[in-house]
């Protein structure tokens, strides 16, 4: 429906281009800048409509979590289990009063990987190269780690 609304939004501005041209104020400046300022609009509204069209069946089913839908994930409640080989994790140090986080991608040897964002530093829990089987907790939309199993 916000796919049908925002195209027709990104008409509307064209269609006023089309008055200014049938009425042949084009030539002034004030056609000119209306034009430009019309165009400007409809290029926004429109590059809208083909941002949501790339994204797919997303922009029409949006998920309820990215969290749950990644493959390999199992959740009972308030916890979330995933297993794989530990490909990579990042450390970002934030701000003061904000916390740190990690970033973990797990490589499931399906071919696939999947990319977690924990709040902390988890490089010395989640170690390179290793497979492990991750407890995951939800806690105020952020993820905490709970436990690491060696598989």
């Amino acid at each position: 429906m916000a796919l049908v609304i925002s195209l027709f939004l990104a008409l509307i501005p064209l269609l006023g281009i089309v008055y200014i041209v049938v009425f042949s104020s084009l030539t002034t400046v004030d056609g000119l800048f209306m034009s430009l300022i019309l165009l400007s609009i409809s290029g926004i509204l429109g590059l809208n409509v083909l941002i949501e069209l790339r994204k797919g069946k997303s922009a029409f089913f949006p998920s309820r979590s990215t969290l749950n839908t990644l493959g390999g994930l199992a959740s009972d409640g308030s916890r979330v289990k995933t297993r794989g080989k530990v490909q990579e994790v990042v450390f970002f140090e934030s701000n003061v009063g904000q916390p740190n986080k990690s970033i973990v991608t797990l490589f499931d040897g399906g071919g696939s990987s999947q990319t977690l964002a924990l709040e902390g530093d988890v490089r010395n829990a989640l170690p390179v190269g290793q497979t492990l089987e991750i407890t995951l907790r939800k806690e105020a939309g952020k993820n905490v780690l709970v436990d690491v199993n060696h598989a």
